[in-house]
Formats: structure tokens, sequence, C-alpha cells
């Protein structure tokens, strides 16, 4: 386990036994090994997109996920259910709640997220132009503390999107020009039995 010790007063970060001078740089990285750590960074097939499709085929779900034929090439499509789920990262989608900025650079984050918060608004739209029904999924909610919440917050908005769309629709009752209500017959009137 490592030990990360900060001092107020000193530039100086412990770990593990190691010193390493923070009094000129932003980042405990250099350069290259900053560029190596980002490029490895998936934008598919990520853990929180794992856990959701994971819970999602376990409860019997079939999805198809990244389709690009649709705007924003969503993570999972559940095309039965009209429904189309986005899985977002806090940092990348600029998430309210908990998204931070880094230190350095910090007009070129703030434009990156800003578009990256417009692409998504703009995509949501069209979605829903098309007919769909957009859920987000933010990285924070599939912590371990709230993931079981948020998992089947999930499922009840599925199968709640569901019932809506072929939920029955009341009959119609037809005016039978004074001979009172239709009682739900379709062809027959009433026929009454009884002992002769």
């Amino acid at each position: 386990m490592d030990l990360f010790l900060f001092s107020s007063y000193s530039s100086v970060m412990v770990d593990a036994g190691r010193f390493c001078d923070k009094s000129n740089s932003m980042d405990i990285w250099s350069k290259k090994k900053r560029s190596a750590v980002m490029a490895r960074i998936r934008s598919r097939d990520t853990k929180p997109e794992w856990i959701v499709r994971r819970y999602l085929f376990s409860r019997g779900y079939r999805y198809r996920k990244n389709v690009k034929g649709l705007p924003g090439t969503p993570d999972i499509v559940l095309r039965k259910y009209g429904i189309v789920i986005f899985i977002h990262g806090c940092f990348w989608h600029g998430h309210e709640v908990d998204a931070h900025l880094p230190h350095s650079n910090i007009d070129f984050w703030r434009k990156k997220i800003e578009r990256n918060k417009q692409r998504d608004a703009r995509d949501k739209e069209a979605l829903k132009q098309m007919g769909w029904r957009v859920m987000t999924v933010w990285e924070c909610q599939l912590k371990p503390a709230v993931r079981r919440q948020t998992l089947l917050e999930i499922e009840y908005h599925i199968n709640h999107t569901f019932l809506e769309r072929f939920e029955l629709k009341t009959p119609r009752l037809y005016d039978m020009g004074g001979h009172g209500e239709a009682t739900g017959m379709v062809a027959e009137s009433e026929t009454e039995y009884g002992k002769k």
C-alpha cells in the first residue's frame, strides 16, 4: 500500500519512502509519461459500461453496443424498448456534480469539455427527434456505494418506458342512438338465460 502525505509547508511529496520535488511542476509525471497515460484511456468498453452491460444481460435484456449509425454512438441500444443509454465519464463529459479541471492548461481543458457537453446535448436532441428515449448514466453513479441503486433505477426506467409504449387504451364506448350505452359486446346484444 502506498502512503501519500502532503505537507502544506513544503512542496515535497513523500511516496512510500521516495521524495519528489514538486516546486517546478504541476504534474506528478513527465510530459511523455502523462501523454502515455492519457492515450491509454479508452472510449469504449470501459469498466462503467461493462458494469451496466453485465447487469442488463444478467436480467435478460438484449442490446447492441456502440451503434455507429445513431447520433453520438450510444454505448447501449435497447431497440425493443426504444431506449439508448450513454455511460459518461464525469471528467470527459463535464459532470457538474464531481468533475474538476486539471491545474495545467486550464483554457484548453475548459474549451474541450465545453465542446463535449455541447456535442452530447446535440446528439441527445437528435436521438429524441428520432423517437428514442435517452438515458445518461454517470461514472460516479456506478461507484460501489450507489451502484445497486443506480442499476435498479436503470431497470425500472426501461420497464416503465416499455409499459408506457404498449399500455392498453381504454375502449371507446359508442353512442347507441338512445338505446343505452354499449356494454362492450361487439356483435351481439345481451341474451338472457333462464328457465322456460
